[in-house]
C-alpha cells in the first residue's frame, strides 16, 4: 500500500508512502490518492484534511520509469490536480517538493513546509514539460515573473523566497510539517464545516474560472514537447546520469 488514510476525529491525513521511491507518484499511488480523496469528500465526519509524504520527504513528482497512471474520475492526474475539491486540504511539505509533488501542493488551500524543503519544476531540464495546471497555476501562486524563472530554469525556489511570495503560509523547523498542519487543521475544524466548505467551493469557482483555457495551453504544448527529439534525449539522459545533448527539435 502506497498511500495510507488515518482518521483523528474530524481530520483526515492522507500520507504517501513510499519514501524509498521519494514517495514518486506511479500507477499505484495515484489509485491510493484518489480513493482517500475519495473517501475523505464522501465522510461527512471528515471536516478537514492532511496531505503529506512523511516526516522525509513530499514527493518527487511522477515516476519516470512506470509513469503515475491514467487520470481517474474524479481527480484527474495523481487522483487531486481536476478534482473539484468541496473541502478544505491542507499540504504538509517535508525534503521536496519537484515536479508533480509541487503541483500537488499548487492543489491544497494552504501549504506548510519545512524551512530547508526543496521546491522546484524542473521538467525543462528533463526535456519535458509541467502538465498537472502548473503552467497556470503557479502565476496565481506566484508573481508572473518569479513563476517564470521557476519554469524556464527548473532552478529550486529559496524556501524563504517562497514565504515571501505567498506560496507557502507557514515555514516551520524539519521534521514538524505534520503537526502545524495538524493544527491549522484543528483551528478550521473549529468553525461551522457549512461556511468552511461553502468558502472553499466559491474560491474553487472564482479562482478555477480560466482553468479551461489553462488546460487547452498545456494540451497543445505537451502535445510538441511530446512528439520533439528533446524530450527523447532529456529522459534517456536522466536514466544515463548524464547532462542532455539538445537538439532544439
Amino acid at each position: 500500500m502506497t498511500v495510507s488514510h488515518e482518521k483523528q476525529g474530524h481530520v483526515s491525513i492522507i500520507t504517501m508512502q513510499r519514501e524509498e521511491k521519494r514517495n514518486a507518484i506511479d500507477p499505484e499511488m495515484t489509485a491510493g490518492l484518489d480513493q482517500a480523496l475519495n473517501e475523505y469528500e464522501d465522510d461527512p465526519d471528515l471536516w478537514v484534511a492532511v496531505l503529506t509524504g512523511g516526516p522525509r520527504v513530499f514527493s518527487a513528482g511522477t515516476d519516470l520509469s512506470n509513469g503515475s497512471g491514467p487520470l481517474t474520475t474524479r481527480g484527474g492526474e495523481y487522483g487531486l490536480i481536476r478534482r473539484h475539491r468541496t473541502k478544505p486540504l491542507i499540504a504538509a511539505v517535508e525534503g521536496l517538493a519537484l515536479g508533480g509533488g509541487l503541483e500537488l501542493t499548487f492543489c491544497c488551500d494552504i501549504i506548510i513546509a519545512a524551512d530547508n524543503v526543496r521546491l522546484g519544476l524542473p521538467e525543462v531540464k528533463r526535456g519535458v514539460i509541467a502538465t498537472s495546471g502548473t503552467l497556470f497555476r503557479a502565476v496565481r501562486s506566484l508573481p508572473l515573473h518569479i513563476a517564470s524563472e521557476v519554469l524556464l530554469t527548473g532552478v529550486e525556489l529559496d524556501p524563504q523566497l517562497a514565504l515571501q511570495y505567498g506560496l507557502v503560509n507557514r515555514l516551520v523547523d524539519p521534521g514538524m510539517a505534520l503537526e502545524a498542519a495538524m493544527e491549522m487543521a484543528r483551528v478550521i475544524g473549529r468553525n461551522s464545516p457549512v461556511s468552511v466548505q461553502q468558502t472553499v467551493q466559491a474560491l474553487d469557482r472564482v479562482v478555477g474560472s480560466t482553468d479551461g483555457v489553462g488546460w487547452e495551453a498545456t494540451r497543445r504544448a505537451k502535445a510538441i514537447v511530446e512528439d520533439s527529439q528533446d524530450r527523447s534525449e532529456g529522459v534517456r539522459a536522466f536514466f544515463e546520469k548524464r547532462q542532455p545533448v539538445w537538439s532544439g527539435r
